[in-house]
């Protein structure tokens, strides 16, 4: 098994629903450097084929998206993610380097936002826990320094 893919779904098996978005995000934007890649080599397949991955993949973020709940915030991703989609065909048109470097500046962006939320979530696990059981902290580091 190629050690890469035995590692991506190691990580994936245990993330939560922002650490597979992250993913997610690092899949299309590793996706775009490689269609980037592509496109100064001439390799027209490969660039099509990397360009369609991260429209697919596109896709499968905005129908995650929560259409009951469509507050603001999903209604914003959608129109990322529609936006992105276009800029990405017209790129695979225009064989444009400039506005696939863009996308994946945007989606740098966007996937720093959702670490920010995962770390905001995480430090609220944390003092939820810390609240509710005061000693666990110190009884964990204490077994971990324990060399029995």
């Amino acid at each position: 098994m190629d050690p890469r893919l035995y590692y991506r779904e190691a990580t994936v098996t245990g993330a939560n629903p922002i650490e597979l978005v992250v993913r997610l995000y690092e899949q299309i934007i590793e996706d775009l450097r490689q269609a980037i890649r592509a496109l100064e080599e001439k390799k027209v397949e490969l660039r099509t084929t990397k360009i369609n991955h991260s429209i697919l993949v596109i896709g499968y973020l905005e129908s995650a998206l929560k259409f009951a709940e469509d507050g603001p915030a999903a209604r914003n991703l959608r129109t990322f993610y529609r936006t992105l989609r276009a800029n990405l065909a017209e790129a695979q048109f225009r064989q444009s380097k400039e506005i696939l470097a863009r996308q994946i500046t945007d989606l740098l962006a966007l996937r720093e936002a959702w670490i920010s939320v995962e770390r905001s979530q995480l430090t609220s696990v944390d003092a939820q826990e810390v609240a509710a059981n005061p000693l666990a902290p110190q009884m964990g580091t204490a077994s971990l320094e324990w060399n029995g």
